[in-house]
């Protein structure tokens, strides 16, 4: 029983410790991300993924419906026959 006691308030004892130094820790990794993220070389890459994202956005959200249009209909079984020019 003495065993079972030293061992539960040594394991408090180290995640106390422990938390404190992960804290601090995780604030610290936490503040250099910020910087990183941040900073202007980061910032103009954003902006280009940002409009890049935009041109193709259109074209992926059309293409996502057409496939779960398809699925829906092959679920409930109904016959899709392709569109003239297309197969």
């Amino acid at each position: 029983m003495r065993g079972r006691l030293l061992f539960v308030a040594g394991a408090a004892i180290g995640y106390v410790l422990g938390s404190r130094a992960g804290h601090q820790r995780y604030e610290q990794i936490a503040a250099g991300a910020s910087k990183v993220w941040h900073s202007a070389p980061v910032q103009k890459q954003v902006v280009k993924v940002e409009r890049a994202a935009e041109a193709v956005l259109p074209r992926v959200v059309t293409g996502l419906f057409h496939v779960v249009l398809w699925a829906v209909k092959k679920l409930l079984g109904i016959q899709t026959t392709p569109k003239r020019g297309t197969a």
